[in-house]
């Protein structure tokens, strides 16, 4: 059985959740499958894929399959969930190996996303881009 097909509820934890369960076993069609159809996920200012992406597919092959191309196990650890309605903030870390240069990376994260209707509506990311560029270069 597929992430996507499992049984699930659609509070925000556990859309948020099944995001980040989709995204660690490389499963992004189970990954959109929690995203809305005019999702709008910015990765930060100063962040290697900078910018704000819309739809499904195109957060997928801009966000997820590069850091997968440019980033050896690539994960995002969700450690702590904040939930207020329709938001939640992960505090998260991500580790990873950049291809290019060898060098590990292991930085603290927050991730603010907003969920209606069963679905991901944003997606903001806070890091600290320094570390992420100093992995990189």
């Amino acid at each position: 059985m597929g992430l996507n097909e499992q049984n699930h509820s659609d509070s925000p934890r556990d859309v948020i959740r099944r995001q980040y369960l989709a995204s660690a076993a490389g499963d992004l069609e189970a990954l959109r499958a929690t995203l809305a159809p005019d999702v709008e996920w910015t990765e930060m200012a100063g962040f290697p894929l900078a910018g704000t992406y819309r739809t499904p597919t195109v957060v997928t092959s801009n966000v997820m399959e590069r850091l997968g191309q440019d980033w050896e196990g690539w994960a995002a650890h969700d450690d702590t969930y904040v939930v207020d309605g329709e938001n939640v903030v992960v505090l998260a870390r991500y580790t990873a190996t950049n291809r290019a240069t060898g060098k590990p990376l292991a930085v603290r994260v927050a991730h603010h996303f907003i969920v209606r209707g069963g679905l991901i509506v944003r997606f903001e990311q806070f890091v600290d881009t320094a570390k992420v560029r100093d992995a990189a270069s």
